[in-house]
């Protein structure tokens, strides 16, 4: 599908974004069941959690500690006063058939969170963030239906969410690619949430429609599911958008629908109409309290709150003097940006830091599989390796070759070069020997150079390094030979 651009031009995207956070609590929200990942089915189970007979939740604290820090970190209004409701409908991995949410007094609404589009900053509103317990989860196997056969895991049934809905203020696929990575970000920083998409940790749902530019009023919107990752996300939004079009275009009307996402076929399929759609029967929960927020404990968990990511990101650039972007990828993750602080502050050499933790380090930790929370390399080492090159002590060169030793073995810079033999020749006598060495060896090449094709320099310069084994100052190496061949 791809639409001329005078058309396309001619329509708004209008988009908002319904985004589940699965709290990283140790036990479930209304019981005491492990909410641990990847254990047999329904081993993480009891009698409130499947929903059995004169059973009753009681609200998990800790689970409201994390949903207070995350709408405080998303500038919302919290609510002295919150109330859970039961949501009804029937599905087979809901075992008491409804869902215990909040509806109409949520913990806290009328936030915002501010991304980059096109170059600038731009407040996204937050309608509401609210407190709920997640259903099971069915599994499906077989093929064709008739051979299908459907199991129910409640391991998931009853572990503590958050709903995190947007204004409907994005306005493009790559804005909602953002806004998600940007609330990803902020969950991992508070540490209310591991944000695994792939373990259901992170879940997001879309609103999308679209309207003629200029145009006020709302166009009819479809509500996008199955979007389990940043990458769908992008597609669906972007295939939706044009098919939307493309209906209106032709002269059709948008009918309001759940649409699915098909990875395999690259597209969007109605699952089902409005017509079709929830009734949810709302009701107040009898079995729990109103949940009521004192000032004095609001404080205490708006003092516990770190610094948040687009705060750091901006100290990050003003206080180390980094480029933007480099500032916005380390402040990206709370782990990395501790972690080049320390470097940082041992080695006194911040844009070397930043460039050697983003470039080359960033690419040994992927290449062997591990990551920053595992330490290869000690940040006092890392700092080390980085004080060697600045003062020429190394060059850039036997720097990665010593970096990726330290990442293999998790020995320290200077364990490594001792080990080695990694050490710079920085006397010009013994480098004006090897050159001269390299000069008898090439009269031809000596010639030309001193006919005037000074380009050759390049060239004695690659033999030289490739005889001292890259050990040799490479700007000692430079001054050297032009003095021999002048």
């Amino acid at each position: 599908m791809s639409l001329a651009t005078e058309v396309r031009t001619k329509y708004e995207a209008v988009i908002g974004l319904e985004v589940h956070v699965q709290l990283l609590t140790k036990s479930k929200i209304f019981c005491s069941c492990s909410t641990r990942f990847g254990d047999p089915p329904n081993s993480n189970t009891c009698p409130v959690c499947l929903g059995l007979p004169g059973a009753l939740p009681v609200l998990n604290r800790e689970a409201v500690t994390m949903a207070t820090k995350a709408a405080m970190a998303l500038n919302c209004a919290l609510n002295a006063r919150s109330r859970f409701a039961r949501k009804n409908y029937f599905y087979p991995d809901l075992p008491k058939g409804y869902q215990i949410s909040q509806y109409d007094e949520p913990l806290a609404e009328d936030g915002w969170i501010e991304i980059d589009a096109d170059g600038a900053r731009k407040r996204i509103g937050i309608t509401r963030v609210h407190l709920e317990e997640d259903a099971g989860k069915s599994l499906h196997e077989g093929f064709p239906d008739s051979d299908r056969k459907s199991y129910i895991d409640l391991n998931r049934s009853g572990v503590p969410l958050i709903e995190i809905v947007s204004e409907p203020d994005l306005r493009a696929p790559e804005e909602a690619y953002e806004y998600l990575t940007r609330i990803k970000t902020l969950m991992l920083y508070l540490e209310v949430s591991d944000g695994n998409m792939e373990e259901g940790s992170l879940r997001c749902d879309a609103n999308v429609s679209v309207r003629c530019q200029g145009a006020t009023a709302l166009g009819v919107k479809t509500e996008l599911k199955n979007l389990n990752s940043f990458r769908f996300l992008q597609k669906a939004l972007a295939y939706e958008i044009e098919r939307q079009i493309e209906v209106i275009e032709g002269g059709g009307e948008i009918g309001q629908e759940t649409r699915l996402w098909d990875s395999r076929e690259q597209r969007t399929y109605g699952m089902r109409s409005k017509e079709f759609a929830h009734d949810y029967r709302y009701f107040p929960e009898p079995d729990l309290l109103p949940l009521v927020v004192s000032e004095e404990w609001k404080e205490e968990v708006r003092r516990s709150l770190p610094e948040l990511p687009q705060a750091r990101e901006e100290r990050l650039e003003r206080q180390y003097g980094l480029p933007k972007q480099d500032a916005q990828l380390l402040a990206m993750s709370r782990t990395m940006a501790d972690y080049f602080e320390e470097v940082a502050r041992r080695s006194g050499q911040p844009k070397l830091a930043a460039n050697w933790i983003l470039n080359d380090l960033v690419f040994l930790l992927q290449e062997s599989h591990k990551g920053f929370t595992e330490y290869p390399v000690r940040p006092e080492s890392l700092a080390e390796l980085i004080s060697l090159i600045a003062k020429g002590d190394i060059s850039g060169k036997m720097g990665k070759e010593i970096l990726a030793e330290m990442v293999r073995t998790e020995k320290s810079a200077s364990a490594v070069i001792a080990e080695r033999g990694f050490t710079q020749i920085a006397d010009p006598e013994k480098i004006a020997a090897v050159v001269r060495e390299i000069m008898g060896a090439n009269p031809k090449q000596v010639e030309q150079y001193r006919k005037g094709k000074t380009a050759i320099l390049d060239w004695f310069f690659g033999q030289v390094m490739k005889a001292t084994h890259g050990q040799a100052n490479p700007q000692l190496v430079r001054e050297v030979l032009k003095k021999e061949l002048a």
